[in-house]
């Protein structure tokens, strides 16, 4: 088959989830069919991996879309009823660039990575086309709107989740197929907007990268967060657990430590290494050794939606993971099978306890992780499904 991928973001290199699912999806599927790639680039640093992409697609185009523009837009769509991430991404220059190729080629299948992009694909009928929604965003907006936030944002919140419903409804009837990464998110989507034509394709994680690494379960000395810093729910998540629930923690465990590791950390979190015993380390090229220095790796977090790529990643490596129903209710694992779920700060705080004083639960439960995620969640079986939702 010959595909086309429309991304949000260059997908190199793939540090970050939106970044990491089309890398690794094209790297799969270009073992056996003919790839093309148009994307953003948002700095000119971008210009420089195009040669490290070219041996997964034939052609690939890259439109610059500077910072001051996309702000630009977004001031400009307070006015209009388009979700500002929408506006966020206009470009008339991408729209002409994807013109052009749609004029010079024939695509078998079309993939359109995110909600931001489906603007540029609404009115071709003529393609076949496939919308990747990395997760429900209207669920997503849902819970945000929960969280204590100041009132100007509280406001802008309040202003994006309407217009994110609304325009989720609008264009899950305009795709020949709409996927999303969890069965969670499905069953929201279809209860909320009443279409059934929406499938799932979940995160995945490269199981040759992520894999036990003769992990010491003998230690309890190391809690671990990980995840892009200047993402809200992760920012959210970490201040969270560093307030309210880690003192808890360390009345029984005095001697854990508490390490946030991801690129990007804003002030906000950067001032939580003010406090002891907890380390903002910044991007970590190679999570692994992160991964793997850990006894337990947590993910409370209290918005967003679809799976996490942190708690796929830890499972894989054979760390056991506690973590909130976001992160978990998508996996379709039972509970202990890799990960613990819980959602509130005292049962959160109390499973830690426990395995932190359980060196054989530590194990078990990072053992059974890594069973799960290498039988469900390669690159190599995700790919294969979205080979299929191509051919169909």
């Amino acid at each position: 088959m010959k595909i086309l991928f429309i991304a949000n973001r260059f997908p190199y290199p793939p540090f970050r989830g939106d970044k990491l699912k089309i890398f690794n999806l094209a790297t799969q599927l270009s073992k056996k069919h003919e790839l093309h790639l148009i994307t953003f680039a948002e700095s000119n640093k971008d210009f420089d991996y195009i040669d490290d992409l070219k041996a997964i697609f034939k052609t690939i185009e890259v439109v610059k879309l500077p910072k001051w523009k996309s702000v630009l837009n977004v001031g400009i769509g307070l006015l209009g009823n388009l979700p500002l991430q929408v506006n966020y991404f206009k470009s008339t220059k991408f729209e002409k660039a994807l013109s052009k190729i749609l004029d010079n080629d024939k695509f078998d299948a079309v993939h359109v990575q995110h909600l931001r992009m489906a603007q540029y694909a609404i009115r071709k009928k003529d393609l076949k086309r496939i919308l990747d929604l990395p997760d429900a965003f209207s669920l997503y907006w849902q819970r945000r709107k929960n969280i204590n936030r100041n009132i100007f944002v509280k406001l802008l919140d309040a202003i994006e989740s309407r217009r994110v419903y609304r325009y989720e409804k609008f264009i899950l009837n305009q795709f020949n197929l709409n996927l999303v990464c969890s069965e969670e998110d499905r069953k929201f989507l279809i209860k909320e907007h009443g279409n059934e034509n929406i499938k799932v394709l979940p995160n995945g994680v490269d199981t040759q990268k992520f894999r036990p690494l003769n992990h010491d379960y003998s230690h309890a000395n190391t809690l671990l967060f990980t995840g892009n810093m200047d993402y809200a729910p992760n920012v959210d998540s970490v201040v969270y657990f560093a307030e309210e629930i880690f003192p808890l923690i360390k009345k029984e465990h005095p001697h854990v430590k508490f390490i946030i590791a991801g690129q990007r950390p804003i002030d906000k979190v950067l001032a939580l290494a003010n406090t002891d015993d907890i380390e903002v380390t910044g991007f970590i090229p190679e999570l692994q050794t992160m991964y793997n220095a850990a006894s337990i790796v947590v993910a409370p977090l209290r918005f967003g939606a679809g799976t996490q790529n942190k708690v796929l990643e830890a499972m894989a490596m054979g760390i056991p993971v506690v973590c909130s129903n976001i992160g978990f209710e998508g996996l379709g694992i039972v509970d202990g099978e890799g990960a613990f779920m819980r959602t509130d700060t005292i049962g959160f705080v109390e499973k830690v306890n426990q395995l932190l004083s359980s060196a054989s639960s530590r194990e078990a439960t990072g053992k059974a992780g890594s069973h799960a995620i290498l039988n469900n969640f390669s690159w190599e079986k995700i790919a294969t499904l979205l080979e299929k939702y191509c051919a169909e």
